[in-house]
């Protein structure tokens, strides 16, 4: 259970027998039922305490955890897309298959090759939009003092056979 001021900030987490008698005193309104959040109806002293943030960056998977000294406050894990280069594939099949028929009112296109400043393949697009947009749901519900991403490729094969060189990557699991 999660408490935001009447303005809309992030306040503490708070029990769920506090939260029932908030709301039944109307002191209080559900602004989200995932995660369950409720929002203060009258000025608060605004106490927080300092939380951390722990995001873990997968290619499949993203872990995301808030922390205080003690407790656990949020905890998550998203499963990222996984089909959206095939997709893309299939699209590039249809176009390529409707530009081939012989239509004679369609104009030709070949200057429309160039790539916008800062563009990202889809795919990465997609994974970079899920990773902010976790961190910024967290942000909205927990007053997030600190951020730590974990960003880290990790050789799997050279954690279970140290002296692996070369033509022996190809030849393992």
């Amino acid at each position: 259970m999660y408490i935001i001021n009447k303005h809309g900030k992030p306040l503490m987490p708070c029990s769920p027998r506090k939260a029932r008698l908030l709301l039944k005193q109307k002191k209080a309104k559900v602004v989200r039922r995932t995660p369950f959040t409720i929002q203060l109806l009258y000025g608060s002293s605004g106490y927080k305490q300092p939380v951390s943030l722990g995001v873990d960056m997968g290619t499949r998977h993203v872990g995301i955890s808030a922390t205080t000294k003690k407790d656990v406050l949020f905890e998550a894990e998203a499963q990222l897309r996984t089909d959206i280069v095939e997709l893309l594939a299939i699209r590039r099949q249809f176009r390529r298959s409707r530009r081939n028929r012989k239509t004679r009112y369609r104009e030709a296109r070949f200057l429309n090759r160039r790539k916008p400043e800062g563009w990202l393949p889809p795919s990465i697009q997609h994974k970079i939009n899920s990773h902010i947009k976790l961190i910024d749901l967290v942000h909205n519900i927990l007053p997030v003092t600190s951020v730590t991403i974990e960003v880290a490729a990790f050789d799997t094969q050279k954690l279970k056979n140290l002296n692996i060189r070369g033509v022996e990557y190809q030849q393992g699991e």
